[in-house]
């Protein structure tokens, strides 16, 4: 049989997903998230993460990053992250076009994980220029990164400390967010909330589903 090494969301849904999907076809359901389905969502979703947590999923990574990002950065803002990061060369705008005008800013980085360091020179030269530069917004991680590296939980925990000193919330691209996890050996609720992140796009697409993600 070939094999396609192009990327991890060009291979087939798994047999498990299409057949969960056949059985959630059965029969009539409440619409616009009132169905028992999307209930089990967050309950599971809750169970997983160890807290309480709100669910909504979307139709691609994309829309999940970019929506996520409208909510928590004015339109005003900036949106720290990885020069390369798959929101900069791969979103075709759409985190500007949703959030209403906020600007990307890429840190550079050798292994795609961005420092503390960076984002405290960013915001000092925001201060610094005042009314003529865009305001400090949110801040984004990749996880794990465009090059396959993976934040360790200290690094995850040392960029949000430095981002809440400055009032600044923290999103993780998380659309390899379970390979992350085995590598660290870490749970979802270490690897996010615990360490400072506030939201997550949770990738599902590259673990086989079908054409699905999440913002929690």
């Amino acid at each position: 049989m070939g094999r396609d090494f192009s990327s991890d969301h060009v291979a087939p849904a798994c047999d498990a997903i299409l057949a969960a999907v056949q059985k959630a076809n059965e029969g009539f359901a409440t619409s616009y998230g009132g169905d028992d389905l999307t209930a089990k969502l967050q309950s599971v979703a809750s169970d997983l993460f160890e807290k309480q947590v709100a669910v909504f999923p979307v139709i691609s990574g994309t829309a999940a990053n970019a929506l996520a990002l409208s909510q928590i950065v004015p339109s005003f803002g900036a949106i720290y992250c990885y020069e390369l990061a798959h929101i900069v060369t791969d979103e075709a705008g759409a985190p500007g076009f949703f959030s209403g005008g906020a600007q990307l800013i890429g840190f550079p980085a050798a292994d795609g994980k961005i420092r503390p360091q960076q984002l405290t020179r960013a915001v000092a030269f925001a201060e610094d220029l005042g009314i003529h530069h865009v305001k400090p917004g949110a801040v984004t991680l990749t996880q794990a990164t465009e090059w396959g590296t993976v934040y360790s939980l200290k690094e995850i925990a040392a960029i949000s400390a430095t981002a809440k000193q400055h009032g600044l919330p923290v999103h993780m691209d998380g659309a390899r967010f379970a390979n992350a996890l085995v590598r660290l050996n870490a749970s979802p609720a270490q690897a996010t909330w615990r360490s400072g992140v506030d939201v997550l796009s949770f990738g599902a697409t590259k673990g086989g589903a079908m054409a699905a993600e999440a913002v929690r």
